[in-house]
């Protein structure tokens, strides 16, 4: 066990037990340092209370026991959740403490968090992250931190737990800003292997051959060649699971919009994932392929459709409801 980083006096609170943060709990507990967590769901805490750690009952009691607090959530209203009202972290804070901000959540939601942190003497850093489960497990995740350089320096040997490559960005916010243009390439690129594959597939190329061309190739990055390997096997274990990639797209185009950035092709892989979101699609953010694929795939009342439109004396009134009916299902809608 490595706690050359570990101080003795250093007592860590982690908020956020879900896929990411119950990983970062265990890296963290791995490397001897004693853990006070919280989860709103309690259930998700019991196997990460069975390592050691203690159970706190709100965030509150979190912020009592600890020096420096973790969290990573769902999003903006979870976080407002977890930081403020009587039971919050800012309610049980001592002066001095330190919020390590790690979720994918606004940059105006995280200044608002850091001005009100400062009121309490509490000083708020956001230090989201690249990488999933299995660059956690090894310690190797890319962290971009935002916020006052001290408190920073004074977190840099829990955040050297989690991953060695860390990027100072400037004042509160630029580090989300930072994940969100690394969530805009990696949703994009994930856009464009679905459709490369569909395309391939459509076309009569065999499918298990076109995965294996594709992985050869100079253009497909390391994250596509995992989720051609996620299509090969049609299995999609959620890593990061496709509804926070259509979370994080509505982040960035916020963002762009309120500083006037032109982004198409964003807009349009949103409207993708979308789609994946309105089918109740919860696996990793690779199914973005399985989602293409559906919608490239004949549809099995295709002929029908065609032959009530040739055969009918209102065929442009029919031609409408099938158009309305093939809307409702890609919304999950329909009956």
């Amino acid at each position: 066990m490595t706690t050359q980083n570990k101080s003795p006096k250093t007592s860590i609170g982690f908020i956020g037990m879900g896929h990411m943060g119950s990983h970062m709990a265990l890296r963290l507990l791995s490397q001897g340092y004693a853990l006070t967590v919280y989860d709103r769901t309690r259930e998700k805490t019991r196997s990460i209370a069975q390592q050691r750690a203690q159970v706190a009952e709100t965030p509150r009691a979190v912020a009592a026991a600890s020096n420096i607090i973790l969290s990573s959530v769902a999003d903006d209203a979870a976080l407002e959740a977890v930081m403020l009202g009587p039971d919050g972290i800012l309610a049980g804070a001592r002066p001095g403490t330190i919020c390590i901000e790690m979720s994918t959540v606004s940059p105006a939601i995280i200044r608002r968090m850091a001005l009100l942190a400062k009121e309490h003497g509490v000083q708020l850093i956001d230090a989201p992250v690249s990488g999933s489960v299995p660059q956690v497990d090894a310690g190797s995740l890319v962290i971009f931190i935002g916020g006052k350089q001290e408190a920073y320096l004074a977190s840099k040997p829990i955040l050297d737990v989690l991953g060695t490559k860390h990027f100072y960005m400037g004042s509160n916010g630029m580090g989300i800003m930072m994940k969100l243009v690394v969530n805009a390439l990696l949703g994009l690129s994930l856009q464009a292997i679905a459709e490369a594959l569909a395309l391939g597939e459509k076309a009569g190329l065999e499918r298990t051959q076109l995965i294996r061309v594709l992985e050869e190739t100079s253009i497909v990055s390391p994250r596509q060649k995992t989720a051609l390997e996620n299509a090969e096997s049609r299995q999609y274990p959620a890593n990061f699971p496709l509804p926070l990639m259509f979370k994080d797209f509505g982040l960035i185009l916020r963002l762009a919009s309120e500083l006037a950035v032109p982004m198409p092709t964003t807009a349009a892989a949103q409207q993708a994932y979308a789609i994946g979101q309105a089918k109740g699609v919860t696996d990793d953010v690779a199914a973005i392929i399985a989602v293409m694929e559906e919608l490239a795939a004949p549809m099995p009342a295709t002929a029908e459709a065609q032959q009530t439109y040739a055969t009918s004396e209102n065929g442009e009134a029919d031609d409408d409801l099938n158009l309305i009916n093939a809307i409702e299902q890609l919304a999950g809608i329909s009956e």
